[in-house]
């Protein structure tokens, strides 16, 4: 079987490699009903619709990669390959395909962080549920961290940063609804009622990020706008995130120039005479 590679420390030197599968086999056939999750799994989101893609491709083709596990209270618990499992059950498997690797809770817990964070498994959140999982249960740095996934240290750091929002806020980024760019951005307010009226805002109007980014400057300047001093900002936010639309548009400079209460002007740069025609053959003029 393939190594799993860029482990920090590698996969045999955590699991202390040996061959303990049934009948010495590369791996044995397992009913599905003997395996047990990791209890310190940190994925904790699945995705219905990418689980029923799996479950059909396993209904088709059968797994193709063996699920690691290892021994644990009579059972066999999940190393990698949890979505996998859960896909088998989806797709009516009764047994599957694993590897049974001896190791310590300690090489089970640290592995089923690695292998999920450097799988591209996680969503935001959990990857830094990760990253702080490593920190506190390995008593490392962050820079231990980072070395050990394979990231750089600043990527560790702006995750953990993270975990510094309310739970209202991750959770919507766990369901979608906002994106790292607006994380980023409410990170800049220190105030929880700040940021959950930034939240409010920005899921109610459907802001962008750069929009998002122009409310936090708002905010920090003045937290506590009056009524009558809220509604003239309130077109602002909404050119700018237009400009960020017609900027995807067209792939080039917009701007939107207010003038008095009503009116305004349309601004849309190009570098040479090229880029002038593509714009003009958008506009379909």
């Amino acid at each position: 079987m393939a190594r799993i590679g860029g482990l920090g420390r590698g996969m045999a030197a955590l699991l202390q490699v040996t061959e303990t599968n049934e009948d010495n086999k590369a791996y044995f056939i397992c009913p599905i009903e003997q395996i047990r999750p990791n209890r310190n799994q940190p994925r904790k989101h699945f995705a219905a619709d990418k689980l029923d893609e799996l479950a059909a491709s396993i209904r088709e083709k059968g797994i193709i990669q063996p699920l690691v596990v290892t021994r644990k209270d009579g059972f066999y618990e999940i190393i990698a390959g949890e979505r996998r499992w859960r896909a088998s059950q989806k797709a009516g498997l009764h047994e599957v395909p694993v590897v049974i690797r001896e190791a310590s809770d300690d090489a089970v817990l640290e592995l089923a962080l690695i292998e999920n964070i450097q799988r591209q498994d996680l969503n935001a959140i959990e990857e830094a549920h990760a990253y702080r999982s490593l920190v506190e249960h390995f008593n490392i740095s962050q820079e231990d961290v980072a070395k050990r996934v394979g990231k750089n240290r600043t990527t560790v750091t702006n995750a953990l940063r993270l975990l510094k929002l309310p739970e209202a806020i991750q959770h919507d980024i766990v369901e979608e609804r906002l994106s790292m760019g607006h994380a980023r951005a409410l990170l800049a307010l220190e105030s929880p009622d700040l940021i959950e009226k930034a939240r409010h805002e920005i899921l109610h109007r459907q802001l962008s990020v750069r929009a998002t980014e122009e409310l936090v400057r708002r905010l920090k300047v003045n937290p506590h706008p009056s009524a009558s001093r809220k509604r003239p900002r309130q077109p602002d936010l909404l050119t700018s995130s237009l400009e960020e639309q017609l900027q995807k548009r067209f792939q080039s400079r917009v701007a939107i120039r207010r003038v008095g209460t009503k009116g305004g002007r349309l601004e849309i740069h190009f570098n040479d005479s090229d880029e002038l025609t593509r714009i003009v053959d958008l506009l379909d003029i």
